[in-house]
C-alpha cells in the first residue's frame, strides 16, 4: 500500500512539473513587441510594457533575427540598446 502511494506521488510530481513547463512556454509572436516600436525607431526610452514583452519574447529573438523580414527591424543598434536598457541583452545566435 505504501509503495503505491509513493508511486502515485511520484507520478503527480512529474505531471505537475510538465504542466509548469507547458504554462511557461512562450508563443513567439513578433507583434508582441509592438509596444517597443517607438523606442526602437527613436531615442525615447522603452516603456515598462516594452521591457516586459522583450523579456517574455527573449527565447524567440534568435528566430526573429533569422527571419529576413524581421531582421531589418530587430538587428539594429537601437533595438539592441532598448533590449539592453530593459536588462535583456540580445542572445548570441
Amino acid at each position: 500500500m505504501k509503495v503505491s502511494y509513493i508511486a502515485l506521488c511520484a507520478v503527480m510530481v512529474i505531471l505537475l512539473a510538465e504542466a509548469v513547463q507547458v504554462s511557461t512556454a512562450v508563443t513567439c509572436s513578433p507583434t508582441q513587441l509592438s509596444s517597443c516600436v517607438s523606442a526602437i525607431t527613436s531615442s525615447s526610452p522603452p516603456s515598462q510594457l516594452c521591457c516586459s514583452k522583450i523579456k517574455e519574447q527573449k527565447p524567440c529573438l534568435c528566430q526573429y533575427l533569422k527571419n529576413p523580414n524581421l531582421k531589418k527591424f530587430i538587428n539594429t543598434g537601437n533595438a539592441r540598446k532598448v533590449a539592453s536598457t530593459c536588462g535583456t541583452p540580445f542572445p548570441k545566435c
